[in-house]
Formats: C-alpha cells, sequence, structure tokens
C-alpha cells in the first residue's frame, strides 16, 4: 500500500517531539512538508527531522498538490479554522485534540467534511493502543461482570506563563488538554454517552485557566469520574469497576514508546488493589499506529471508528462541565 503524503501546519512541541517522529517510524505515512509562519524554525525542524520541504505560510501547505493528508498541532483556538482550509483544499486532516473549544465549533466541521469529500479525525492516539482494544473486549466479554463504575486520574506540574497549556485564550488549561482524555476512553469502554455531568473547578489566579478539576458524567447505569489538573506532580491511572471484578490500567494515557504495559485484573477475592492476574503489552508508540490507521482508512475508503460525530459528542461533555462549574450543579450533555 502506497504511504500517504503528508504535511504538518506548524512547529508546535507536540509535533515535532512526538508526532512526526512516530509517524514517520510508521509504514503508511510520508511527512513530505512542514510550514511555519517563520522561515527560519520551518527549517530548522525540516533539518532536524529530515523532511523534503518546508513552506513559510499555512496557505503555501494548504495549496501544495503533492501534500495529501494535512496534521493539525495549531494552538486549541486555530483548530477548526485550519482544519476547514485544509478540507476545503481537498486534504485530510488530523487535528490534535481537542478538536474545538465547543461542541457548535466542532460540528462546523462536519459540513466541512461533507462538503469536501475529505476524511477529517481527532487525534486521541490512545484509541490506538492494544491495551485499550483489549480492556474494551474484556468489558464486553463480561469478564468483570457488569461495568458500573470509572474512576481516573491525569496530572502534571506546569507553571510556566509562557506555556500554551497555561494562556486561557488560545484554549489552555487541564480540561481541554487533559481531562479530554479520561472522558474520551469512558464514552470509549462503555461504548455510550453520559446524558448529565458535573464539576468542580479552581481557576490560576494569574492564569485564569482551570488548574484542578475533578468531575463526575452520568451513563445511566454506569459512572464515571476523574481529576485532572496541571499543577500538582505527574501521576495517571484509571480503573474500570465492575460486579465481579475490575480492571486497573497502570498507563492509560501517555507512556514512552519503549514501555511495555500492563493491566491488573482483580476477581474481588481479595480487598483493595491486588489484583488476581495481570496482562502485560508489549512497548508499541501510539502515534505511529494513531498515523497508519488513518493513513490506511485514506487508501481504502474503510469507515472510521472516531468519525467527527463522535468528537462533537465529545466537546459536548466539556461544554457541559465548564457550565456545570460556573453555575454549580448538574447539566445536561
Amino acid at each position: 500500500m502506497e504511504p500517504v503524503r503528508w504535511g504538518v501546519l506548524s512547529t508546535a512541541k507536540i509535533g515535532t517531539e512526538k508526532v512526526i517522529p512516530a509517524m514517520q517510524r510508521g509504514t503508511l505515512c510520508r511527512i513530505e512538508a512542514i510550514a511555519s509562519r517563520n522561515q527560519a524554525r520551518a527549517s530548522e525542524a525540516a533539518a532536524r527531522l529530515g523532511i523534503p520541504r518546508t513552506h513559510d505560510s499555512y496557505e503555501a501547505l494548504l495549496a501544495d498538490p503533492e501534500i495529501e493528508a494535512i496534521y493539525n498541532p495549531l494552538p486549541n483556538h486555530m483548530h477548526v479554522a485550519w482544519t476547514a482550509r485544509a478540507a476545503d483544499a481537498g486534504k485530510h486532516v488530523l487535528c490534535e485534540k481537542p478538536l474545538a473549544m465547543t461542541a457548535a465549533e466542532a460540528e462546523t466541521l462536519i459540513a466541512a467534511r461533507d462538503r469536501a469529500g475529505v476524511r477529517i479525525e481527532e487525534a486521541f492516539m490512545v484509541r490506538n493502543n492494544p491495551q485499550w482494544l483489549w480492556a474494551r473486549e474484556q468489558v464486553r466479554s463480561g469478564r468483570i461482570g457488569r461495568l458500573r463504575a470509572i474512576q481516573g486520574c491525569l496530572t502534571y506540574r506546569n507553571m510556566d506563563p509562557d506555556n500554551i497549556r497555561n494562556r486561557v485564550e488560545v484554549g489552555g488549561g487541564g480540561l481541554y488538554d487533559i481531562g479530554s482524555y479520561p472522558i474520551t476512553m469512558s464514552r470509549f469502554v462503555l461504548d455510550a454517552e453520559p446524558t448529565r455531568a458535573v464539576a468542580l473547578m479552581e481557576r490560576d489566579p494569574d492564569f485564569a485557566t482551570d488548574r484542578l478539576t475533578s468531575a463526575m458524567l452520568d451513563f445511566g447505569d454506569a459512572q464515571a469520574s476523574f481529576t485532572c489538573a496541571t499543577q500538582l506532580a505527574r501521576f495517571q491511572t484509571m480503573q474500570l469497576l465492575g460486579t465481579e471484578g475490575w480492571l486497573h490500567v497502570e498507563l492509560p494515557f501517555v507512556m514512552e514508546p519503549d514501555r511495555d504495559c500492563r493491566i491488573l485484573i482483580g476477581d474481588g477475592t481479595f480487598p483493595g488493589a491486588l489484583a488476581a492476574s495481570e496482562q502485560r503489552f508489549s512497548a508499541v508508540d501510539q502515534y505511529t499506529l494513531q498515523g497508519d490507521g488513518f493513513s490506511e482508512r485514506v487508501r481504502t475508503g474503510a469507515p472510521s471508528p472516531f468519525p467527527l460525530e463522535n468528537a462533537v459528542r465529545n466537546m459536548a461533555v466539556i461544554d457541559a462541565l465548564f457550565r456545570s462549574a460556573a453555575n454549580g450543579g448538574w447539566e445536561a450533555v
């Protein structure tokens, strides 16, 4: 199968340090060009990453006839506009999460996709990880009984006032950046949508971004809760609690591509988190799997397991949590 020819919008750190090198290690992605409004920055990134061509504007990249697909790692508030422009230029788009700032914004991309006849997906790399595919299958098979509760946590410490994650005007803050992960994976494992949501949120007095958020999602027959924070020590975990057992995903969201993963399995025999068994997964690069999976769907025309409609529904949960934090009560999703 012929690799897809990719162009990258901007020299954003997530792209140059994580996603581009991972895609280059895949079999179906060929990074052909990178664009920046700063030509020197584009040239430096291209030289370092072995990318053949540079463009000194985003517009020039979208006009490049050799480029079939665009990876969009721009700041959150720029995702929708440049994804729509890429689609209108006839390019398929893999856009970093969160896809938009609101569900209404995200929904506009459905019309752009349908109008242009291209593929647009949100880049949640964790959904490609074999450990999560396995975990979802265990839930579906009834191995832990009926899944009734999900608990997640994802935190890091970032006090840099110049870091884009600490700039509220461009979509910074914990809920957009990392709270979106446990929301996505709760919906992924349950294969359902929450009907309402509630959140407690603390904002940084200087940055105005949400630095500590705890939330609960009501799925009717199940509940999901999580905490995300941008000013705590680094930590991550996710538990799936069923009527007959539980799964503990040790590294649910962020891991190094050379690190094996492990899911602990409890059968309810022991109190606490003592596992009856464990399932190990060989090291993979989630970004490589994500890029190759997208490229394969471009080549084959296969339907996406993560269509834009899914991204809109995820944004609707985030919208409800922001409303809840402001209003102090449950909000419909």
